[in-house]
C-alpha cells in the first residue's frame, strides 16, 4: 500500500527538528531509521501530516566513553553497535542483542534511539538498557532533561517522551572490574521477535554479587524489570543454588500471553530456562 500525504522535513540541527515538533504538535512523527514508522505508514495504521527527518541532524550518532559513562548517539545504527570493538570488549550485552536484532538489512539502518523511543516490548534494547540501568538524554524547545529506564518505558508503546521533545543520546554507567552481562534470545526464526529474551548484567566482588540487572523482553506490555530476582542475588554469593532461585522468581515476575509463539505455561518457563542461562553467562563473563 502507499501511504498518504504528507509534509517532509529535514532539520539539521536539534533546535530546528523540536521546534518543528512543536509548531506541527501532534500532527508530526520523527524520522529516524524508519523501520516502524513506514511499514505503519503503509497499511494506513498511521497518518502523520507532517515527517521531522533525523538523519540529516548532526552530532546525533556516535559511540565513546566519556565522564563515567558509555555514551550512544540515538542515531547510531544498530550495525554500528555490532561491529564496534569498544561494546564488545567493555558491553557483551550489548553485543549480544546488537548481534540478534532482526537481520542485517534492519541492523544496517535501524537506529537505538529509534527503538528506544518506539517502546515496542518485543524490543530487545530496551530489556538491555533496563539491565544496564541506563539513562536517557532527551531535548525539548526549551529544556534538556535526563530520564532513567524505568520511568522512560512507560507501557506499550508509550514513553515519557514529550510530543516536542527528541532522544538525543543514550547513557550506560562504565562497568567496574568484575562486570559482565549477557542477552540470551528465543526466536522462531532468525530474524523474527523474540518470543522470549532476557537481558542479564552482573557486577561481582569478592566472590558476592555487588549488583545485578535482569530484564525481559517479550513477556508483558512492556520490557520489564525482574525486581525479586535481582533483589534475591544482591549481596549474595552466586552459586548454581542461587542462579536457580533467580531464575524462578523471574519466571514469576513475567507476564506472559499466549499467542502463535507459545502458551503463557511455555514462556514463562522458558523465561526461567533463558534467565538461567543468561546468569550463567553473565556470571562466567563477570569471572574470567
Amino acid at each position: 500500500m502507499i501511504p498518504g500525504m504528507f509534509d517532509y522535513f529535514a532539520p539539521s540541527t536539534l533546535e530546528e527538528a523540536t521546534r518543528l515538533l512543536e509548531q506541527h504538535g501532534p500532527d508530526a512523527k520523527l524520522l529516524a531509521g524508519g523501520h516502524s514508522l513506514i511499514p505503519l505508514m503503509k497499511l494506513r495504521l498511521a497518518a502523520p501530516r507532517v515527517l521531522v527527518d533525523l538523519n540529516g541532524v548532526a552530532g546525533l550518532a556516535g559511540i565513546e566513553e566519556r565522564d563515567g559513562h558509555l555514551r550512544i548517539g540515538a542515531m547510531t545504527r544498530h550495525a554500528q553497535l555490532e561491529a564496534s570493538e569498544l561494546i564488545s570488549d567493555r558491553y557483551p550485552l550489548i553485543a549480544d542483542a546488537a548481534a540478534v536484532i532482526a537481520d542485517p538489512l534492519v541492523r544496517n539502518r535501524g537506529t537505538i534511539g529509534g527503538s528506544l523511543a518506539h517502546a515496542d516490548p518485543a524490543g530487545d534494547l530496551a530489556s538491555v538498557m533496563t539491565a544496564l540501568r541506563a539513562e536517557l538524554v532527551v531535548v525539548g524547545p526549551r529544556r534538556e532533561r535526563t530520564i532513567p529506564i524505568d520511568d522512560f518505558l512507560v507501557g506499550l508503546f508509550t514513553t515519557a517522551l514529550e510530543p516536542n521533545e527528541v532522544l538525543s543520546e543514550v547513557r550506560v554507567p562504565s562497568p567496574n572490574g568484575g562486570s559482565g552481562g549477557a542477552y540470551v534470545k528465543l526466536e522462531r526464526k532468525v530474524g523474527d521477535f523474540a518470543t522470549v529474551a532476557i537481558a542479564v548484567q552482573l557486577t561481582v566482588r569478592d566472590g558476592t554479587c555487588d549488583e545485578a540487572g535482569i530484564a525481559l523482553t517479550s513477556v508483558g506490555p512492556t520490557n520489564l524489570r525482574a525486581r525479586q530476582a535481582e533483589d534475591s542475588l544482591r549481596g549474595g554469593s552466586l552459586d548454581e543454588q542461587s542462579l536457580r532461585a533467580a531464575a524462578d522468581l523471574a519466571a514469576q515476575e513475567a507476564q506472559p500471553a499466549a499467542d502463535l509463539r507459545g502458551s503463557e505455561e511455555y514462556k514463562r518457563d522458558m523465561v526461567r530456562v533463558l534467565t538461567l542461562r543468561a546468569l550463567r553467562r553473565a556470571l562466567e563473563r563477570a569471572t574470567r
